[in-house]
């Protein structure tokens, strides 16, 4: 009875490997993927091995906690290609304020974050997207160099948002709710030619 306790820790053990397996958020699994690994370590050291405990402490919560945050952090982002302030307008400007914030609120919900890449200009937005070192670009109608894609309908759209990866063209397709923008989906070829030719548009919104 007196080692009552140990059975206890040990319980926790799968009680936290489930709560990692069905957490959502990434953030709150390093969180549990910690309380997991000092729980495997309390338990060594109860049974007298300090040297795993150790290994457990050191390796498998430290150093594992940090590579995967680090792979979270890094992995969790889409990065949208926008021209420089300097290019465009005020009211551009606003009705791309108003497209971001709109494309921030949609992708958090999948805890992605939305960082912003400036260009200068928008042959240098689709190089970007062809090497990709971008996930999409975002630029005014009136600067997007594919007009013979326009129809009626994209006219009262001042944006033009080109993504080469087709599960975001999904998210957007489906939640994006401002009529600021047309969206397409882009067929990046595998390697990447060194014209500034714009990526072949594929379906249309």
């Amino acid at each position: 009875m007196t080692d009552s306790y140990v059975y206890v820790i040990i319980a926790l053990l799968p009680l936290a490997a489930c709560m990692l397996v069905f957490q959502s958020n990434p953030y709150h699994a390093l969180v549990i993927r910690g309380i997991l690994g000092a729980v495997a370590a309390l338990v060594y050291t109860v049974l007298g091995a300090a040297d795993v405990a150790l290994t457990e402490a050191l390796v498998g919560t430290m150093l594992a906690i940090t590579l995967y945050a680090i792979a979270v952090r890094s992995s969790l982002v889409i990065h949208l290609g926008v021209l420089e302030d300097k290019a465009i307008d005020i009211e551009g400007e606003r009705h791309l304020e108003q497209l971001i914030d709109n494309l921030r609120t949609i992708f958090s919900k999948r805890h992605v974050r939305l960082e912003l890449i400036p260009y200068t200009n928008t042959q240098a937005l689709h190089q970007a997207l062809m090497n990709k070192e971008i996930h999409a670009t975002c630029v005014p109608r009136s600067k997007y160099d594919g007009q013979n894609h326009t129809t009626s309908d994209d006219e009262k759209q001042p944006y033009h948002t080109i993504t080469r990866v087709r599960r975001i063209y999904d998210i957007m397709q489906t939640e994006l709710s401002s009529p600021a923008t047309s969206v397409s989906y882009a067929t990046v070829p595998e390697i990447s030619t060194p014209d500034l030719k714009a990526p072949v548009l594929g379906e249309h919104r």
